[in-house]
């Protein structure tokens, strides 16, 4: 036999080997599709399946379409939990029929638990797109400490993410990462919903929401988060909302509401908002809001920018609105950038800037 020929088969056998004992090495990886049978049809009760028999495995979903009659659900205990891989093409989505008010992927489900301490506590979902077809909420986190949601494309969806109370008296301690969120644009359509606390939420982008943030919880970090109203329901626009703040005890950092006819609302308590971003290029609406304060306006905000396009500017457009009667709060502006100061119509922010 030729050298070459026996030089390639030595390598070969080689990579065979070598490719054996990684896999011995690392068996965590678990294959969906080797528990389903019916890839045109719904494979929630499979995909179920393949979670509740490999704890402690990374359930892998290749690329394909998997259709969901009912939602699927991860343990929060970590002595049966699993993390989610979908590769970047593998696509969720609900059946014609869905009718559930559950998210179609509840992280942390079934088995409820509280802990950092055990081995498998740190669960994520990673990877791919939730298309929810206008029907259906794509992710809640219902349970657990070090749950992960990270390099996901959420699609028409009711409700993209959804973290809930955690049993660490209301905290839910989850990682929101590298997140796209398109939603149905439904009036009561949320972007990120938060009711538990102690949450990170970093490098996010939603699109047509009616909400784009929703905080009903304190203590969250939000860092580069844009969201963008994009909606053509123009009987829908006065009540828009880029962030709604309802508890306070918030930092925002570098958050960029865009095109919502209020940016940040804020209902209750003192939240941080630093180098953040209010931006309005067309006319819709009769009035652009920077920050609505319901209550007395207690926060600081510094380094912030307020932008109107003067080409399509509508009549009012407001920098801080107060409710009417409400006294003085202990606010504070600092370093205000705002673009085109001759069109702003209301200097009732003055009185809590600072050099």
């Amino acid at each position: 036999m030729p050298v070459n020929k026996i030089w390639i088969l030595l390598r070969i056998c080689v990579l065979l080997v070598m490719g054996l004992e990684a896999n011995a090495q690392n068996p965590g990886f678990v294959n969906v599709k080797d528990y389903i049978n019916n890839s045109n049809g719904d494979v929630s009760t499979a995909i179920q399946k393949a979670i509740d028999d490999n704890p402690h495995r990374v359930i892998y979903f290749p690329d394909g379409v998997y259709k969901l009659s009912k939602p699927i659900l991860t343990p929060a205990d970590p002595h049966k939990s699993v993390a989610l891989e979908l590769s970047n093409y593998a696509i969720v989505q609900p059946e014609d029929g869905w009718k559930h008010e559950q998210a179609m992927i509840c992280l942390g489900g079934k088995d409820p638990y509280n802990t950092i301490l055990i081995d498998g506590s740190n669960y994520y979902l990673s990877g791919g797109v939730i298309d929810c077809r206008g029907k259906a909420s794509a992710i809640s986190i219902d349970c657990g400490r070090e749950t992960s949601v990270r390099n996901v494309s959420i699609k028409n969806a009711q409700t993209g993410i959804h973290i809930k109370k955690g049993l660490n008296g209301g905290s839910s301690d989850a990682d929101i990462f590298g997140v796209n969120i398109t939603g149905n644009m439904d009036k009561n359509s949320v972007g990120i919903l938060t009711e538990g606390h102690d949450n990170t939420i970093t490098n996010v982008r939603i699109y047509r929401m009616q909400t784009g943030v929703e905080l009903k919880s304190g203590a969250n970090i939000l860092r580069n988060v844009h969201a963008l109203y994009g909606t053509v329901e123009e009987s829908l626009y006065a009540a828009g909302i880029g962030f709604s703040d309802k508890t306070g005890n918030n930092w925002y950092d570098f958050c960029y509401s865009d095109q919502y006819a209020t940016g940040f609302l804020i209902e209750s308590g003192i939240s941080i908002y630093h180098d953040c971003f209010a931006f309005w290029f067309s006319n819709r609406g009769t009035k652009h809001t920077a920050f609505r304060s319901v209550k007395p306006f207690n926060s600081i905000v510094t380094n912030f920018t307020m932008g109107v396009n003067r080409k399509n500017a509508v009549k009012e457009n407001i920098i801080l609105e107060e409710a009417k009667g409400t006294p003085k709060g202990t606010g504070r502006i600092q370093n205000l950038v705002i673009i085109v100061p001759d069109l702003i119509t209301s200097d009732s922010y003055k009185k809590y800037t600072v050099n």
